[in-house]
């Protein structure tokens, strides 16, 4: 039985009661909500001292925008890369996959790769698909720059 995007769009929203909830799962099978598209920011900036880049993020790191970020990580050549996360809300298995890959490009090559910022919903997603160990995580970027 299919349902019509007015009322999927209205149970994505929040605009049902629990009880109008139970009575929509009852006829339809499933109801999956799509998370809007935003767009990831990218500024690359230099570090306080050379050999040190620094990549602040603005937006989620999703499916929908890694590969500008892959692309980003790939063309930095720095000892240490920077990943400023203060304004990511969240990563989904694309965006892990993704930070794994520059761990590891960075990693065989004898460079550095630092987060900064990450929010503990990120984190935890890191933590579950045990990746965490990978990364070294700073609260500032100057924290970061020191330890670099």
């Amino acid at each position: 039985m299919g349902s019509d995007t007015t009322t999927d769009q209205a149970v994505c929203q929040g605009r049902f009661t629990i009880n109008q909830l139970l009575t929509f799962t009852k006829a339809f099978a499933v109801n999956i909500c799509r998370m809007p598209e935003q767009p990831l920011h990218i500024e690359d900036l230099p570090g306080s001292r050379e050999g040190i880049r620094i990549l602040r993020l603005a937006g989620p790191l999703t499916l929908a925008n890694v590969f500008g970020f892959q692309s980003k990580v790939r063309a930095d050549t720095s000892h240490a890369l920077i990943l400023d996360f203060t304004n990511v809300p969240l990563a989904d298995s694309a965006g892990i996959g993704a930070l794994v890959g520059a761990y590891v490009t960075r990693q065989k090559d004898g460079r550095r790769l630092g987060l900064v910022g990450v929010n503990p919903r990120i984190h935890q997603a890191l933590e579950v698909t045990w990746v965490e160990s990978f990364f070294r995580f700073y609260g500032t970027v100057t924290e970061a720059e020191q330890a670099a």
